[in-house]
């Protein structure tokens, strides 16, 4: 007797809704939280998603193609025609799912729609939307939070609907505030306040993903056709990035919600290779009329490359510059450099070979674009704060210090603990 074959895993086609433009916070999907752009954000919680075949970021903006595809994504250019303010999420979908199925040469079983706006949405939380339209039977799925507040509205608040002033209040609300032209509840009663646990759980729309049956998207044309099923999220965990205060919000909580937070200790690390310019300094030559170039380094990251020193690890200055500013700097550290280099990533490789040293034990800090090959190679790629947007959207960690403000002593900190130079 013969076993059927198993069926194919569902075609699952995650799509990132990322416009250049925003008017409440502008650049917002290239906005850094935590060190890593919100577009790439989003790509990574995709990719680090165990259901989902294939990502795809729907823009018009070159920087925000360039930040997607360092982050793992494919990328699909959005048309002029909805690319715009009143441009809907819906529209970009199927105009990113047509795209990935004429080039994947295969149609598409379920798709989901994954906002930039939601920094700390989770892979176990693209999972579960996922898992509610494949294997619960749901056409629709999406992300909730439990909400147990008293939601209120003013009668004169509301135009075109079925409160205009008139009294007259939704059903399940309260009467008395409408009748009177004052404000009304929208979840209770004024006159009837029941307990959290006797009431009836609100949940709230986090707005972080929406999964949906490919089919059925098509013919409704909205995310909500059929049976919607509801995935609860950690209300801690929600927020939405609409105005400049939700994104300083989001770049605070982020050191306590964000798995990507973690950096390497002593066990992770054999080596350290730091570019220069822009990671050792602020990335700004003064020049006097003779034509001589001066830099500012920070005394605390000369402390912190002592401390690795004194710990054993090997350092090692790796610089594109040809500026004697660079091998000065190395004298007076005590550490070898290699400046002068155009593939920094081969001259990196030949070094850990020579040393014996695997790459995937060596972490690396840089800032530019001309790191991301060394990024590539190691095991622990670092960008220091204020890095372009690719380099940190490639970066496993991020320093809060920026290039010659201290973010080598952050990271020897990291490594060797707070008070390896005191």
């Amino acid at each position: 007797m013969t076993s059927e074959p198993a069926a194919p895993a569902p075609r699952v086609l995650a799509v990132i809704p990322a416009r250049g433009g925003s008017k409440g916070v502008p650049g917002k999907n290239l906005a850094a939280v935590g060190g890593i752009p919100l577009v790439a954000r989003a790509v990574l919680a995709c990719t680090c998603s165990r259901r989902v075949s294939d990502v795809v970021v729907s823009t018009d903006d070159p920087s925000i193609a360039e930040v997607a595809r360092t982050a793992g994504a494919q990328v699909v250019l959005r048309p002029v025609a909805i690319a715009g303010d009143t441009a809907t999420s819906e529209a970009a979908v199927l105009h990113a799912m047509d795209a990935y199925e004429e080039k994947a040469g295969a149609a598409t079983d379920v798709v989901i729609l994954v906002q930039c706006t939601s920094p700390f949405i989770t892979s176990e939380e693209i999972d579960g939307v996922v898992a509610a339209v494949t294997d619960g039977g749901a056409d629709t799925a999406h992300t909730v939070a439990p909400f147990h507040g008293f939601v209120w509205r003013e009668s004169d608040a509301v135009s075109g609907g079925t409160i205009t002033g008139s009294g007259e209040a939704p059903a399940g609300t309260s009467t008395e505030a409408a009748t009177d032209g004052g404000a009304f509840g929208v979840n209770h009663d004024k006159a009837t306040r029941p307990r959290r646990q006797d009431r009836p759980q609100d949940l709230l729309e986090t707005g972080a993903a929406y999964a949906m049956r490919a089919a059925g998207f098509r013919t409704a044309g909205h995310r909500f056709f059929g049976r919607t099923a509801l995935v609860r999220t950690d209300p801690a965990r929600v927020l939405e990035i609409d105005e400049p205060a939700d994104l300083e919000r989001a770049r605070a909580l982020a050191p306590l919600l964000d798995p990507r937070a973690a950096t390497p200790t002593r066990d992770d690390i054999d080596a350290v290779v730091i570019d220069f310019d822009g990671t050792q300094t602020d990335d700004r030559v003064l020049i006097d009329a003779e034509g001589n170039e001066t830099v500012s380094v920070h005394r605390g990251d000369g402390l912190g490359i002592a401390a690795l020193r004194r710990a054993g690890l090997p350092v090692l200055i790796l610089s594109t510059e040809t500026n004697p500013v660079v091998a000065a700097r190395a004298r007076k550290l005590q550490v070898p450099v290699l400046h002068g280099i155009d593939r920094k990533d081969l001259a990196l490789k030949q070094w850990c070979e020579e040393n014996g040293i695997a790459p995937e034990r060596v972490l690396y800090a840089g800032n530019d674009v001309n790191d991301l090959g060394c990024f590539g190679l190691v095991g622990w790629p670092v960008a220091v704060a204020g890095a372009h947007d690719v380099v940190r959207a490639a970066a496993r960690a991020v320093t809060t210090a920026h290039g010659g403000y201290g973010a080598i002593r952050e990271i020897a900190a990291w490594l060797l603990g707070p008070t390896l130079a005191r």
